[in-house]
């Protein structure tokens, strides 16, 4: 994933859905059943939120969720 910024990706370990079913969870640990739910109805929401599920999305849908384990550990230990 060439050119990801470094600070989305702690943003998506530690950033939680404001909204709908899945209310509450952290974006990374969102289903990706429920990522393609909002490509299939319309998208993902606009703005900040929206760039943050799709990166979510692409990082999953490509098997890339280890990129996300030392980010997880040093947010866990405050960073």
């Amino acid at each position: 994933m060439e050119g990801l910024n470094p600070e989305i990706l702690k943003e998506i370990c530690v950033v939680k859905m404001p909204f709908g079913k899945y209310e509450g969870i952290i974006l990374a640990d969102l289903p990706v059943s429920y990522l393609e739910w909002f490509r299939r109805n319309g998208g993902m929401p606009k703005g900040k939120l929206g760039m943050q599920l799709s990166t979510v999305y692409e990082i999953k849908l490509n098997g890339l969720m280890d990129l996300l384990t030392p980010i997880r550990a040093s947010v866990r230990n405050g960073m």
